[in-house]
């Protein structure tokens, strides 16, 4: 793993923090890199429930990629090809990490590292944050498996004000058009409180709710084989039958991690 991306776990909690402050967090490709294999650690740590992708210094969350690193690769196609290779898995393993994620944005969130947040299940935001999108400032395209992450969460109108305009939004803006999810001033205590909130309840729940909603934006629109096997995959579940128990009981649930 890459000593620029830091892990801690605590609680049930993992927080990947983002740690280049002296180039505003930028990416580069060993950071894109490695940045699946540390998602996966972890996912894979005993106890985790939820994952926080953050910054290790406030006022900074990502200027996105590392604009020097494209400047000196600018005739190397291979580079470019594992470049672009190595974001989108970086993307999918937020995308696919089987419990919830939760951006926590405090400063700039611009370009890949704006995709990064669009990755997470959540993002909170402080309100000095502003989020941008910004390849045509570069003469660059966004990649379509980015695109949709962010036409997901806003639609195509306001995609298109983003990309076309590589404008960078002020938090309340984002707010309002759905990029975050909440504000919050101090946006890292309100995600330990949401995942905290998110650790008393069913932890099967939520990674099948996760694929459920997957699917139907992939586009699939009603009920099928594979979505009744996971309500019966549910139904006959341990947290199924803990969270009756503690109803009927008039107790706390007590789930797995």
């Amino acid at each position: 793993m890459d000593p620029r991306l830091r892990l801690e776990v605590a609680d049930g909690l993992a927080t990947l923090a983002i740690d280049r402050a002296d180039k505003r967090n930028a990416i580069d490709q060993a950071m894109w890199e490695a940045f699946p294999d540390t998602v996966a650690a972890a996912v894979a740590a005993p106890g985790v429930r939820v994952l926080l992708l953050a910054s290790a210094t406030p006022g900074i969350f990502c200027a996105g990629a590392d604009i020097g690193e494209f400047a000196a690769r600018a005739a190397d196609d291979a580079w470019w090809a594992a470049n672009r290779r190595a974001i989108r898995a970086a993307q999918q393993a937020l995308v696919h990490a089987p419990l919830p994620t939760i951006a926590v944005v405090d400063g700039d969130c611009v370009g890949g590292g704006c995709g990064l947040a669009l990755a997470c299940d959540m993002r909170i935001a402080s309100p000095r944050s502003r989020f941008g999108i910004t390849p045509a400032r570069l003469g660059l395209v966004y990649p379509l498996h980015d695109t949709r992450l962010l036409v997901d969460l806003v639609g195509p109108a306001q995609a298109k004000r983003m990309l076309y305009s590589a404008r960078l939004l002020p938090a309340a803006e984002a707010a309002a058009i759905g990029l975050v999810t909440e504000l919050a001033e101090d946006p890292g205590a309100s995600a330990r409180a949401l995942a905290e909130e998110l650790c008393r309840v069913s932890g099967d729940s939520q990674r099948w709710t996760k694929a459920t909603i997957a699917r139907i934006l992939a586009g699939v629109r009603d009920d099928d084989d594979q979505s009744e096997a996971l309500f019966d995959a549910a139904r006959h579940g341990p947290d199924f039958a803990e969270g009756v128990a503690a109803f009927l009981e008039k107790r706390p649930a007590r789930f797995r991690r």
